[in-house]
């Protein structure tokens, strides 16, 4: 990932205007409610909602991918030497450090607090069906045996022990799918400036041990080719690895912050959105159905930095997850755990409150993970959700008890909330997270509910509306 320094001029800095089946049966956990009952409807369904696509021209979503869209939400974890200066995954670049001086911190490297069991609790607790762990990042150093590609790995460290090994088995043991970021940009390999072909070919051998040390990998998450846009990659023998040995396993690439949603390449499974406003996507004409995933951190660091307060609250994230979702995205939320390895105490309790937040809309077979985004919008950034062809959500944003009057807040007091680009025949609304009904009326495609204002002691953040055929 790149520091928050280099992002574009034209980028908004402040914390508001930054709200983004694998290998055989083990690989991408779906819920029970997914596998049951009536067909699912996808994104492939609702294919004639979005922008310049259409039914006949727009490609369907392979197993894994399809699987990979229903996870919606996975948890991003930056861990290495960075951990140790606490001061954000780039102290190595921004500060200056000499390669030499900075891996001596090799040495007191013990990860004694790392625990792949506490992440995969930590995750699925938080609602998440996937995480994303840094094999390696762009100082160079790998949290696994490189079975002696490179001395600056795990091995010659105090810890003494393979985390990626630890994260993998953690991650099974509670049902959630591993997948591993990959950099491509390396500070401390001097054939990334000197020997191109010999550096790549270090790529390879690295992602080789990846896909076949570690058992079903649900997906590989790479990031640095920005740093050199006109270098030759050499992709297809990157990701003919991937397909050779984890033939199931996403294959994602970061386009970085100014590129979002660019595919980049044939095999590339997912297109990202960092720290950006995931969009729908127009598939119509594309080769191949691709998903979409908005990478977002808990504050403006992506490894652990003490000194930067500025965290996301629950209610932001709740909002990011549900935005990504209008969009038919996931939200890989990072977080940077401490120079030990410990998950640090803010974070997991505000995933925790997140999940509570997921538990109470539904959890694994509410609208967040099987809803499809059919074009219904609303006033502000109120939008729909279609679940099985049948039942309809309508998520409501920025309610409070009465009309908020401060300069630049977006809540509104209850009242009546339309909705564009509703067809079909609905049957009466309700809230969905005490069940009161609500008035409605239709205008041609054009729906109109009486929203009630939250009960005393109730602020969900957002508020979803749940409408039903008629029998």
């Amino acid at each position: 990932m790149r520091p928050n320094e280099l992002e574009p001029a034209r980028r908004d800095p402040s914390r508001r205007a930054m709200l983004g089946a694998g290998i055989g049966a083990a690989s991408w956990v779906v819920s029970a409610g997914a596998a049951q009952g009536k067909p699912r409807r996808s994104l492939q369904d609702a294919a004639e909602a979005l922008p310049g696509a259409s039914a006949q021209d727009t490609p369907i979503a392979s197993a894994r991918v399809r699987a990979f869209e229903q996870a919606a939400f996975g948890l991003f974890l930056h861990y290495g030497l960075y951990s140790e200066l606490d001061a954000g995954e780039w102290a190595m670049n921004r500060q200056g450090i000499p390669r030499a001086r900075y891996m001596e911190l090799m040495a007191s490297f013990h990860a004694r607090e790392f625990s792949g069991d506490a992440i995969g609790h930590a995750a699925k607790r938080a609602g998440m069906r996937y995480a994303t762990l840094t094999s390696r990042h762009h100082d160079g150093f790998s949290l696994y045996d490189t079975r002696g590609l490179s001395p600056l790995d795990i091995t010659h460290t105090p810890a003494g022990r393979d985390l990626v090994q630890d994260f993998v088995v953690g991650c099974r043991r509670h049902g959630v799918t591993p997948m591993l970021y990959c950099t491509t940009l390396d500070w401390s390999d001097e054939r990334f400036e000197s020997d191109w072909d010999a550096y790549q070919e270090y790529l390879r051998a690295s992602l080789r041990l990846l896909c076949t040390e570690y058992g079903p990998i649900g997906g590989f998450w790479f990031d640095g080719n920005w740093s050199k846009p006109k270098a030759d990659w050499q992709l297809d023998a990157l990701y003919g690895v991937i397909r050779e040995h984890q033939p199931e396993a996403l294959i994602i690439n970061n386009t970085g912050l100014s590129d979002g949603g660019r595919v980049g390449h044939p095999e590339v499974d997912s297109v990202t959105f960092e720290r950006g406003r995931a969009h729908a996507l127009d598939r119509g004409g594309m080769a191949k159905y691709v998903a979409g995933e908005m990478c977002h951190t808990f504050n403006f660091h992506w490894g652990s930095a003490h000194k930067d307060f500025n965290s996301l609250s629950p209610a932001h994230v709740i909002e990011e997850l549900c935005l990504a979702r209008r969009a038919g995205a996931n939200l890989l939320l990072n977080v940077g755990p401490t120079s030990t390895g410990r998950l640090p105490a803010y974070e997991r309790a505000a995933l925790e409150r997140v999940g509570d937040w997921i538990a109470l809309m539904g959890g694994d077979a509410g609208p967040l993970y099987r809803g499809v985004p059919v074009g219904i919008t609303g006033e502000g950034r109120d939008f729909g959700l279609v679940v099985d062809g049948e039942t309809l959500y309508l998520f409501v944003f920025d309610l409070t008890p009465t009309a908020d009057t401060r300069h630049g807040v977006p809540a509104r007091g209850p009242g009546s909330r339309s909705f564009a680009g509703v067809g079909g025949s609905w049957g009466e609304p309700r809230w969905l997270d005490n069940g009161e009904q609500l008035a409605m009326s239709r205008d041609g495609e054009r729906l109109t509910i009486e929203a009630t204002a939250y009960p005393y002691g109730t602020n969900t953040v957002v508020r979803v509306v749940r409408l039903a055929t008629p029998a």
